[in-house]
Protein backbone atom coordinates (compact mmCIF):
# COMPACT_ATOMS: atom_id res chain seq x y z
CA UNK A 1 0.00 0.00 0.00
CA UNK A 2 1.20 3.49 -0.79
CA UNK A 3 2.42 5.89 1.88
CA UNK A 4 0.69 8.70 0.00
CA UNK A 5 -2.00 10.28 2.22
CA UNK A 6 -4.35 10.78 -0.70
CA UNK A 7 -3.43 8.47 -3.59
CA UNK A 8 -4.57 9.59 -7.01
CA UNK A 9 -4.81 7.90 -10.40
CA UNK A 10 -2.47 8.75 -13.24
CA UNK A 11 -4.16 11.08 -15.74
CA UNK A 12 -2.89 9.12 -18.73
CA UNK A 13 -4.18 5.85 -17.26
CA UNK A 14 -7.62 7.39 -16.76
CA UNK A 15 -7.68 8.73 -20.32
CA UNK A 16 -6.76 5.29 -21.65
CA UNK A 17 -9.55 3.66 -19.65
CA UNK A 18 -12.07 6.21 -20.92
CA UNK A 19 -10.97 5.77 -24.53
CA UNK A 20 -11.38 2.01 -24.21
CA UNK A 21 -14.90 2.49 -22.87
CA UNK A 22 -15.76 5.15 -25.44
CA UNK A 23 -14.91 2.70 -28.21
CA UNK A 24 -17.78 0.51 -27.00
CA UNK A 25 -20.14 3.41 -26.34
CA UNK A 26 -19.52 5.57 -29.43
CA UNK A 27 -18.03 3.42 -32.20
CA UNK A 28 -20.10 1.05 -34.31
CA UNK A 29 -19.70 -2.70 -33.84
CA UNK A 30 -17.89 -4.94 -34.34
CA UNK A 31 -15.76 -3.63 -31.51
CA UNK A 32 -12.04 -4.26 -31.66
CA UNK A 33 -11.79 -4.46 -27.88
CA UNK A 34 -14.43 -4.45 -25.15
CA UNK A 35 -13.61 -2.97 -21.76
CA UNK A 36 -16.11 -1.02 -19.68
CA UNK A 37 -14.68 -2.14 -16.34
CA UNK A 38 -12.04 0.55 -16.58
CA UNK A 39 -14.81 3.14 -16.87
CA UNK A 40 -16.32 1.88 -13.61
CA UNK A 41 -12.94 2.11 -11.89
CA UNK A 42 -12.21 5.59 -13.23
CA UNK A 43 -15.68 6.85 -12.23
CA UNK A 44 -15.39 10.09 -14.24
CA UNK A 45 -17.57 13.11 -13.63
CA UNK A 46 -20.91 13.29 -15.49
CA UNK A 47 -20.39 14.67 -18.97
CA UNK A 48 -16.97 13.07 -19.34
CA UNK A 49 -17.69 12.33 -22.98
CA UNK A 50 -17.61 16.10 -23.62
CA UNK A 51 -13.99 16.38 -22.44
CA UNK A 52 -11.69 17.77 -25.15
CA UNK A 53 -9.61 14.60 -25.08
CA UNK A 54 -12.75 12.56 -25.86
CA UNK A 55 -13.67 14.63 -28.93
CA UNK A 56 -14.01 13.37 -32.49
CA UNK A 57 -10.55 14.81 -33.14
CA UNK A 58 -9.02 12.13 -30.87
CA UNK A 59 -10.73 9.18 -32.59
CA UNK A 60 -7.54 7.93 -34.29
CA UNK A 61 -5.74 7.81 -30.95
CA UNK A 62 -8.65 5.92 -29.39
CA UNK A 63 -8.32 3.43 -32.25
CA UNK A 64 -4.60 3.07 -31.53
CA UNK A 65 -5.29 2.35 -27.85
CA UNK A 66 -7.87 -0.38 -28.54
CA UNK A 67 -5.74 -1.90 -31.32
CA UNK A 68 -2.70 -2.36 -29.09
CA UNK A 69 -4.89 -3.68 -26.27
CA UNK A 70 -6.48 -6.26 -28.58
CA UNK A 71 -3.13 -7.33 -30.03
CA UNK A 72 -1.63 -7.69 -26.56
CA UNK A 73 -4.44 -9.83 -25.21
CA UNK A 74 -4.47 -11.98 -28.35
CA UNK A 75 -0.74 -12.49 -27.76
CA UNK A 76 -1.26 -13.37 -24.09
CA UNK A 77 -3.99 -15.88 -25.01
CA UNK A 78 -1.67 -17.56 -27.52
CA UNK A 79 1.15 -17.77 -24.97
CA UNK A 80 -1.14 -19.20 -22.29
CA UNK A 81 -2.31 -21.82 -24.79
CA UNK A 82 1.26 -23.07 -25.08
CA UNK A 83 1.76 -23.22 -21.32
CA UNK A 84 3.12 -19.83 -20.19
CA UNK A 85 1.70 -19.11 -16.73
CA UNK A 86 3.19 -15.74 -15.68
CA UNK A 87 2.07 -12.35 -17.01
CA UNK A 88 3.86 -9.14 -16.01
CA UNK A 89 2.31 -5.74 -16.77
CA UNK A 90 4.83 -2.90 -16.47
CA UNK A 91 2.99 0.35 -15.83
CA UNK A 92 -0.37 -1.37 -15.35
CA UNK A 93 -2.46 1.77 -14.82
CA UNK A 94 -6.15 0.90 -14.90
CA UNK A 95 -5.63 -2.35 -16.80
CA UNK A 96 -8.61 -4.68 -16.27
CA UNK A 97 -7.32 -7.93 -17.77
CA UNK A 98 -7.67 -9.68 -14.41
CA UNK A 99 -11.32 -8.65 -14.10
CA UNK A 100 -12.33 -9.44 -17.72
CA UNK A 101 -10.53 -12.61 -18.78
CA UNK A 102 -11.26 -15.36 -16.23
CA UNK A 103 -10.65 -18.08 -18.83
CA UNK A 104 -7.03 -16.90 -19.03
CA UNK A 105 -6.39 -15.74 -15.48
CA UNK A 106 -7.38 -19.20 -14.20
CA UNK A 107 -4.10 -20.36 -15.75
CA UNK A 108 -1.91 -17.36 -14.87
CA UNK A 109 -0.29 -15.42 -12.10
CA UNK A 110 -0.58 -11.75 -13.05
CA UNK A 111 1.92 -9.20 -11.72
CA UNK A 112 0.75 -5.59 -12.05
CA UNK A 113 3.65 -3.15 -11.57
CA UNK A 114 2.87 0.53 -11.08
CA UNK A 115 3.65 3.61 -9.03
CA UNK A 116 2.58 3.24 -5.39
CA UNK A 117 0.03 6.10 -5.28
CA UNK A 118 -1.95 5.26 -8.42
CA UNK A 119 -1.86 1.55 -7.54
CA UNK A 120 -3.20 2.20 -4.05
CA UNK A 121 -5.99 4.28 -5.60
CA UNK A 122 -6.85 1.46 -7.99
CA UNK A 123 -6.97 -1.06 -5.14
CA UNK A 124 -9.38 1.20 -3.26
CA UNK A 125 -11.61 1.60 -6.32
CA UNK A 126 -11.70 -2.15 -6.97
CA UNK A 127 -12.68 -2.80 -3.38
CA UNK A 128 -15.38 -0.13 -3.48
CA UNK A 129 -16.84 -1.83 -6.58
CA UNK A 130 -16.79 -5.23 -4.89
CA UNK A 131 -14.18 -6.50 -7.35
CA UNK A 132 -11.22 -6.70 -4.97
CA UNK A 133 -7.86 -8.11 -6.01
CA UNK A 134 -8.05 -11.84 -6.76
CA UNK A 135 -5.39 -14.14 -5.29
CA UNK A 136 -3.77 -14.78 -8.68
CA UNK A 137 -3.04 -11.04 -9.07
CA UNK A 138 -0.01 -9.54 -7.34
CA UNK A 139 -0.01 -5.74 -7.13
CA UNK A 140 3.63 -4.67 -7.11
CA UNK A 141 4.11 -1.00 -6.11
CA UNK A 142 7.36 0.39 -7.49
CA UNK A 143 9.01 3.80 -7.60
CA UNK A 144 10.30 3.75 -11.19
CA UNK A 145 12.71 6.56 -10.36
CA UNK A 146 14.65 4.00 -8.31
CA UNK A 147 16.18 2.30 -11.34
CA UNK A 148 16.13 -1.48 -11.21
CA UNK A 149 14.00 -1.61 -8.06
CA UNK A 150 11.05 -2.97 -10.05
CA UNK A 151 12.93 -6.23 -10.63
CA UNK A 152 13.65 -6.76 -6.93
CA UNK A 153 10.03 -6.04 -6.05
CA UNK A 154 8.80 -8.38 -8.79
CA UNK A 155 10.90 -11.23 -7.41
CA UNK A 156 9.71 -10.46 -3.88
CA UNK A 157 6.11 -10.72 -5.12
CA UNK A 158 6.71 -14.32 -6.20
CA UNK A 159 7.78 -14.04 -9.82
CA UNK A 160 9.80 -17.08 -10.92
CA UNK A 161 12.55 -16.04 -13.37
CA UNK A 162 13.26 -19.68 -14.23
CA UNK A 163 9.86 -20.09 -15.91
CA UNK A 164 8.67 -18.38 -19.12
CA UNK A 165 6.58 -15.23 -18.85
CA UNK A 166 4.75 -12.71 -21.00
CA UNK A 167 5.67 -9.09 -20.29
CA UNK A 168 3.64 -6.10 -21.45
CA UNK A 169 4.92 -2.53 -21.50
CA UNK A 170 2.55 -0.22 -23.36
CA UNK A 171 2.30 3.55 -23.16
CA UNK A 172 5.53 3.76 -21.14
CA UNK A 173 8.59 4.03 -23.38
CA UNK A 174 8.02 7.65 -24.44
CA UNK A 175 8.62 8.78 -20.84
CA UNK A 176 11.97 6.96 -20.51
CA UNK A 177 15.47 7.77 -21.68
CA UNK A 178 17.12 5.48 -24.20
CA UNK A 179 19.44 4.23 -21.43
CA UNK A 180 16.46 3.36 -19.22
CA UNK A 181 14.73 1.57 -22.10
CA UNK A 182 17.91 -0.39 -22.81
CA UNK A 183 18.34 -1.34 -19.14
CA UNK A 184 14.80 -2.74 -19.03
CA UNK A 185 15.29 -4.61 -22.31
CA UNK A 186 18.53 -6.17 -21.05
CA UNK A 187 16.81 -7.32 -17.89
CA UNK A 188 13.87 -8.82 -19.79
CA UNK A 189 16.12 -10.45 -22.40
CA UNK A 190 17.51 -12.50 -19.52
CA UNK A 191 14.15 -14.10 -18.74
CA UNK A 192 13.70 -17.85 -19.18
CA UNK A 193 13.70 -19.17 -22.74
CA UNK A 194 10.21 -19.00 -24.21
CA UNK A 195 9.42 -15.61 -22.64
CA UNK A 196 8.10 -12.72 -24.73
CA UNK A 197 7.74 -8.95 -24.52
CA UNK A 198 5.16 -6.72 -26.18
CA UNK A 199 6.24 -3.08 -25.98
CA UNK A 200 4.76 0.00 -27.59
CA UNK A 201 6.87 2.93 -28.75
CA UNK A 202 6.28 6.29 -30.38
CA UNK A 203 7.75 7.10 -33.77
CA UNK A 204 9.34 10.52 -34.35
CA UNK A 205 6.60 13.12 -34.77
CA UNK A 206 8.07 14.18 -38.12
CA UNK A 207 7.12 10.76 -39.51
CA UNK A 208 3.48 11.07 -38.48
CA UNK A 209 0.82 11.54 -41.14
CA UNK A 210 -0.06 15.26 -41.40
CA UNK A 211 -3.74 14.80 -40.49
CA UNK A 212 -2.97 13.60 -36.97
CA UNK A 213 0.31 15.41 -36.32
CA UNK A 214 -1.38 18.40 -34.58
CA UNK A 215 -3.06 16.00 -32.14
CA UNK A 216 0.22 14.33 -31.29
CA UNK A 217 1.95 17.69 -30.87
CA UNK A 218 -0.88 18.81 -28.58
CA UNK A 219 -0.57 15.63 -26.51
CA UNK A 220 3.19 16.07 -26.27
CA UNK A 221 2.70 19.65 -25.08
CA UNK A 222 0.19 18.46 -22.48
CA UNK A 223 2.65 15.85 -21.24
CA UNK A 224 5.33 18.53 -20.85
CA UNK A 225 2.94 20.83 -19.01
CA UNK A 226 1.98 18.08 -16.56
CA UNK A 227 5.60 17.37 -15.72
CA UNK A 228 5.82 14.05 -17.58
CA UNK A 229 7.39 15.02 -20.91
CA UNK A 230 7.79 12.61 -23.81
CA UNK A 231 11.54 12.18 -24.22
CA UNK A 232 11.94 9.11 -26.43
CA UNK A 233 10.84 8.78 -30.05
CA UNK A 234 12.24 5.75 -31.86
CA UNK A 235 12.07 4.46 -35.42
CA UNK A 236 11.16 0.77 -35.87
CA UNK A 237 14.68 0.03 -37.10
CA UNK A 238 16.21 1.63 -34.03
CA UNK A 239 13.91 -0.29 -31.68
CA UNK A 240 14.57 -3.64 -33.36
CA UNK A 241 18.33 -3.02 -33.30
CA UNK A 242 18.24 -2.01 -29.62
CA UNK A 243 16.23 -5.09 -28.59
CA UNK A 244 18.62 -7.34 -30.51
CA UNK A 245 21.65 -5.65 -28.95
CA UNK A 246 20.13 -6.16 -25.52
CA UNK A 247 19.97 -9.91 -26.06
CA UNK A 248 16.56 -10.93 -27.39
CA UNK A 249 16.63 -13.99 -29.64
CA UNK A 250 14.00 -12.73 -32.10
CA UNK A 251 12.51 -9.27 -32.63
CA UNK A 252 9.51 -8.18 -34.68
CA UNK A 253 8.00 -4.81 -35.59
CA UNK A 254 4.18 -4.73 -35.64
CA UNK A 255 3.15 -1.55 -37.43
CA UNK A 256 -0.05 0.45 -37.10
CA UNK A 257 -0.79 -0.55 -40.70
CA UNK A 258 -0.55 -4.23 -39.75
CA UNK A 259 -2.92 -3.63 -36.82
CA UNK A 260 -5.31 -1.77 -39.13
CA UNK A 261 -5.36 -4.64 -41.61
CA UNK A 262 -5.88 -7.17 -38.82
CA UNK A 263 -8.54 -5.43 -36.73
CA UNK A 264 -10.16 -2.63 -38.77
CA UNK A 265 -10.58 -4.15 -42.24
CA UNK A 266 -14.04 -3.70 -43.69
CA UNK A 267 -15.09 -0.90 -41.36
CA UNK A 268 -17.17 1.79 -43.04
CA UNK A 269 -16.84 4.45 -40.32
CA UNK A 270 -13.21 5.32 -41.05
CA UNK A 271 -12.00 4.27 -37.61
CA UNK A 272 -8.32 3.29 -37.68
CA UNK A 273 -5.09 4.10 -35.84
CA UNK A 274 -2.70 6.74 -37.17
CA UNK A 275 -0.44 4.89 -39.60
CA UNK A 276 2.88 6.31 -38.41
CA UNK A 277 2.50 7.29 -34.77
CA UNK A 278 2.78 4.29 -32.42
CA UNK A 279 4.13 0.83 -33.17
CA UNK A 280 4.76 -2.39 -31.27
CA UNK A 281 7.84 -4.46 -30.60
CA UNK A 282 7.40 -8.21 -30.05
CA UNK A 283 10.62 -9.72 -28.72
CA UNK A 284 11.32 -13.29 -27.60
CA UNK A 285 14.03 -14.89 -25.50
Amino acid sequence: MSNAPNPQPDNTAVRTALWRALHVLADAPPHVFTDEVGLAIAAPEPGWRERPDMSHFTRPFRASIVARARFLEDHVAAEVARGVDQYVILGAGLDTFAQRRPELTARLTVFEIDQPGPQAWKRQRLESLGLYVPPFVRLVPVDFEAGDGWWRELLAAGFDPTRPAVVASTGVSMYLTRDAIAATLRRLAGLAAGSSLVRSFLLPIALTEPAVRPGIERAAAGARASGTPWISFVTPGEMLALASECGFRTVEHVSALALTERYFAGRTDGLRPPISSEALLVART
